[in-house]
């Protein structure tokens, strides 16, 4: 039996490493919940458990941020996730947004 080596790199020679550069890749998007004075504070706790399937702790740390501070960041993702989630929140009538990170 022939064992198989890896190719030696003979002296002179240059090996081509194809990196992907940050243009290739997409950038994130985030997701954005801004405070309204029209939903409850439970409402909008229920809502994050719903949409994003977060526990009721991470849910409510995050409907404090808005309440407290205008503004929550609930998500980093692609275009169309990014998109998905504000689509989804907006049915619940939360003020939701989407960004480029």
């Amino acid at each position: 039996m022939a064992e198989t080596a890896a190719p030696e790199l003979l002296p002179g020679t240059i090996e081509e490493i194809e990196e992907k550069t940050g243009g290739s890749l997409e950038p994130g998007y985030l997701v954005i919940c801004w405070n309204d004075p029209v939903n409850f504070m439970e409402y909008v706790t229920h809502v994050f458990q719903k949409v994003f399937r977060w526990s009721r702790k991470k849910a409510e740390f995050h409907m404090l941020q808005v309440h407290e501070q205008g503004k929550s960041i609930l998500a980093q993702e692609s275009l169309e996730k990014a998109e998905h989630y504000v689509h989804l929140l907006q049915q619940y009538t939360l003020h939701a947004t989407m960004e480029r990170d």
